[in-house]
């Protein structure tokens, strides 16, 4: 109800200038939705903040206010409370109006920004040669379900995938490659990410006990950064290898990335060091190149560098995230900038946009924001590990809430004798739960805390998790079925009456979609949306419960069906929003 919001704010500015003068036209008067549903649905305070400059009572200028406010086109009679709170209830009939409105509207009455803007959203960023675990899960869903909202409000998204697919860790790798497994370089899919991985824990020991092979991978890393054929050949093998796999993963999850990653970036990185030192940034620290930070401290209380060229000449991750923001901001000419990983780079990301900024390369209308996540914690409230204590692979954690997902609807289905349903309904229910059920128990959550995993509550049927999302879904579905009606055909046959408090209570929160859509837009908490799911399951269920659909006379019947029908759509659009597929049935 963000239009609403807005046009009483207007007529409360109106009524204030009436009352007190053309000097209050431009005062911005609070008005928030009320805390309690007997207060109506929204509260004005500004009379509060205006005492002391007017000298007078809040409930006296409140008094005035109303008197000077004319909402009877939006609002039942104003209402003043307490010290001077104008309590605001708007009419049925303003309701109904609103809803029959956004019925015909695709998106829900949900508006295109009003100044559209190209925005990047890096997120996921796997390892090459590394398989993706559950650490990748957050950053990939959040970051996805943040483009996805953005795209949806109107907003030119490039989604990157900062890879990091470059760095001295190749140089063992191509050099193992070539010792163990020279075949490899001349034969296609001669490995897979699951030999690829124990292949990068095989390179690591020989690098870490081995002079030789030490010596060696750093010529490999020589060789890599010069652009050698054969080396550049092996390099890009493994970089195939692994993009196989997270491309599994990626279409399991639905989600949609270009890749970008460090390579991209590397001969932009001498001409960032160039133009740091001619801005006098740089400095001189045991060798290497740095751009001591403000406001960041070692414990004996001296500067903390950030290194952007090291003693040997190489560069590391700050001078790659240097050059990566850079390039977005002139190249892509994206107006804001969106991190997404977690909170333990905070400080990175920190020290990386402080730099920039001293370096003058942000314009004042660019916006540059880290959005950090906890950590994903096991039922003990410890980080989540295999038995054996290693990290949880992210496709072994998947597969099993399907697979769990699947034996929990063949229960069901041997409960229920006279159902039959084929094997390939069985799969996509199970997979679609099973996914959905993983997405949403992440998003629900504030991004900013950790928060415990666990199969059994996010694959509950009561409670805010997915699958009784999807299961609310499903029955408006199952209603629509059995009255078999047709919404697209209706036209203007259809009309939404308010007649009883539940329909009311369904009615208001259908309509603040547009209001939470714009809420994380701008500070990107996908939670919100989900808590707003939450209670509009909750609040259909009541109103099923309390209202007769299908045993309703007309006109009732028809009114109430388009009422399930929004509901439906209004379900759909959200979980989509958050990269999250209904289900006609379950």
């Amino acid at each position: 109800m963000n239009a609403t919001q807005e046009h009483l704010r207007e007529k409360l500015k109106v009524a204030l200038s009436k009352a007190f003068g053309d000097d209050y036209s431009n005062t911005d008067p609070i008005l928030v939705p009320a805390s309690n549903p007997k207060f109506g649905d929204f509260q004005a305070n500004m009379a509060l903040s205006l005492a002391k400059k007017l000298g007078q009572k809040p409930r006296d200028i409140a008094n005035q206010v109303v008197d000077n406010l004319d909402v009877s086109d939006i609002c039942e009679k104003p209402e003043i409370a307490g010290p001077g709170f104008i309590n605001l209830r708007l009419q049925t009939s303003y309701l109904e109006a609103q809803l029959n409105s956004i019925q015909k509207d695709e998106r829900l009455g949900v508006p295109i920004a009003k100044q559209p803007k190209r925005e990047v959203v890096d997120f996921s960023s796997p390892n090459i040669a590394k398989e993706m675990h559950v650490g990748h899960l957050r950053s990939t869903i959040i970051g996805d379900a943040i483009a996805r909202i953005l795209e949806f409000r109107g907003h030119d998204v490039i989604r990157l995938n900062h890879v990091g697919d470059w760095g001295t860790q190749f140089g063992m790798l191509i050099t193992n490659l070539r010792e163990v497994s020279p075949e490899a370089l001349t034969t296609a899919n001669a490995l897979d990410i699951g030999d690829l991985v124990n292949f990068y824990k095989q390179a690591k020991k020989r690098f870490d006990e081995d002079e030789d092979f030490q010596e060696k991978s750093r010529n490999e890393v020589v060789k890599l950064q010069a652009g050698a054929e054969d080396t550049i050949h092996a390099w890009k093998l493994l970089c195939e290898q692994s993009r196989k796999e997270f491309q599994v993963i990626y279409d399991l999850l639905d989600i949609k990335v270009k890749e970008r990653g460090e390579s991209f970036y590397n001969p932009l990185l001498p001409e960032v060091v160039e133009d740091l030192d001619k801005a006098g940034l740089l400095e001189s620290s045991d060798g290497a190149k740095v751009v001591f930070l403000e406001g960041f401290k070692n414990r004996e209380g001296e500067p903390l560098p950030l290194i952007v060229q090291k003693s040997d000449g190489g560069y590391n991750y700050a001078t790659t995230d240097l050059a990566a923001l850079r390039y977005r901001i002139r190249q892509d000419e994206a107006k804001r900038l969106i991190y997404v990983t977690d909170a333990g780079q905070a400080n990175h990301f920190a020290g990386v946009f402080q730099v920039a900024n001293r370096a003058n390369w942000i314009p004042e209308d660019v916006e540059i924001v880290h959005v950090p996540f906890g950590l994903v914690l096991g039922e003990d409230g410890k980080k989540l590990k295999t038995r054996s204590g290693e990290t949880v692979r992210l496709r072994d954690l998947l597969d099993e809430a399907v697979s769990r997902c699947r034996e929990d609807l063949e229960t069901r289905l041997k409960e229920e004798e006279e159902r039959e349903e084929t094997e390939e309904f069985i799969a996509n229910v199970a997979k679609v739960v099973g996914i959905s059920a993983v997405k949403y128990a992440d998003l629900s959550q504030n991004r900013t805390g950790n928060y415990k995993f666990s199969f059994d509550k996010m694959l509950a049927l009561k409670g805010n998790t997915a699958p009784y999302m999807l299961y609310a879904y499903a029955r408006t579905q199952s209603i629509s079925r059995k009255a078999d009606i047709d919404y697209d055909n209706l036209g203007e046959n259809i009309k939404i009456m308010l007649k009883e408090e539940a329909e009311l209570t369904l009615a208001k929160h259908i309509l603040q979609l547009d209001e939470v859509i714009a809420e994380v837009e701008q500070e990107l908490l996908p939670n919100r949306l989900c808590e707003y799911l939450y209670q509009l399951s909750e609040k259909f269920n009541q109103f099923f419960e309390n209202c007769p659909v299908l045993k309703s006379e007309e006109p009732v019947k028809t009114s109430r069906l388009a009422l399930c029908d929004l509901t439906a759509r209004t379900l759909k659009l959200g979980l989509n929003s958050l990269g999250i597929e209904v289900l006609e049935r379950m």
